[in-house]
């Protein structure tokens, strides 16, 4: 749909216009146009909340996080959980595994922390030996969308994707007519951070968005997954003076204990969470729900959700 935009004539220029009764046509649509929007249907809404939808969910409705695919970055103050995505980036998933599990981030550090955008950890003096991992991988902007790839599509138009939705609890994009799809850059996602050519991003430095979605990054970098869990241990940290929010001095930065893989943690010291499913009935409630917020509060539900602010709730596993 286009859109577009009058301007209303002034001087000699109305008057000119009154006498073509081109004034009078623009008056006229207008007029029109506020008779549409005063009989539109008024958006109706939700009879249900986000909290009742979790609280009578069934266990159907959720999964666990696969320990393979999920990494532990511990901190001083706490755990930060990320699962990663190998069906939207699978050589960087294996590559940042095989980083972690030679060790590569343990004592490394938080090295920026930019305001409403990033959080990004690497080796600051970029002497850390790589030993296992590669040093260089093609990017993973996209994957070649799948039939065999669960994709819950939203109606909601999106201003960065022909269609978007959910594939497997991770918010994406996808292009039909180019048969590909990525993960989306909302809040909490996990992305590669790289130079200016695209193959410069290997894993060895993450960044995790703070602020609000930068979509415009979508296609433009590596998503490899996202935090669920401990996003506040990243939002608080204080802000980088330098340029892009890099730390000026080595005190300044927040040290990392380790990262570790899920799978190699001992089953006793794991962090035992499930993510709702994005294939379900109850799922489509909640992004229904949210689209069309009722309750005594909201007096004009919106009618329209945006890709990254679908709630995607995380319990403790029952």
């Amino acid at each position: 749909m286009s859109l577009r935009f009058a301007v209303i004539p002034s001087g000699k220029t109305l008057a000119a216009c009154v006498a073509a009764g081109l004034f009078l046509s623009f008056t006229g649509q207008v007029a029109q146009a506020r008779n549409k929007s005063v009989l539109a249907p008024a958006v109706q809404a939700s009879k249900f909340n986000l909290a009742d939808l979790v609280k009578n969910s069934s266990a159907a409705d959720w999964r666990p996080l696969n320990p393979e695919n999920t990494l532990y970055l511990e901190l001083q103050k706490g755990r930060v959980v990320i699962e990663l995505a190998p069906d939207f980036a699978p050589n960087h998933t294996k590559n940042i595994k095989a980083l972690v599990r030679e060790g590569y981030f343990d004592g490394l550090a938080i090295v920026r922390s930019q305001e409403n955008y990033v959080a990004q950890w690497a080796d600051p003096d970029e002497k850390r030996e790589v030993k296992t991992a590669k040093r260089k991988l093609d990017a993973e902007f996209t994957v070649k969308y799948a039939a065999n790839l669960p994709f819950t599509r939203l109606p909601d138009v999106d201003g960065y994707a022909p269609q978007v939705g959910h594939a497997n609890s991770f918010p994406a994009g996808r292009d039909p007519k180019a048969g590909t799809a990525w993960l989306a850059h909302c809040y909490a996602s996990v992305g590669v951070a790289r130079g200016t050519e695209s193959n410069s991003g290997d894993g060895t430095s993450l960044y995790v968005v703070t602020g609000h979605a930068p979509r415009q990054l979508d296609r433009n970098i590596t998503v490899v997954g996202r935090v669920v869990q401990g996003m506040e241990l990243l939002t608080t940290l204080p802000r980088g003076t330098g340029p892009l929010g890099f730390y000026e001095k080595p005190e300044e930065r927040t040290p990392i204990k380790a990262i570790k893989v899920a799978a190699d943690v001992p089953e006793s010291e794991r962090s035992k969470l499930e993510i709702i499913r994005t294939d379900t009935a109850t799922f489509k409630s909640i992004v229904d729900a949210q689209r069309n917020r009722g309750g005594e509060w909201y007096k004009v539900p919106a009618g329209h959700i945006d890709l990254c602010n679908v709630p995607l709730p995380i319990r403790v596993q029952k």
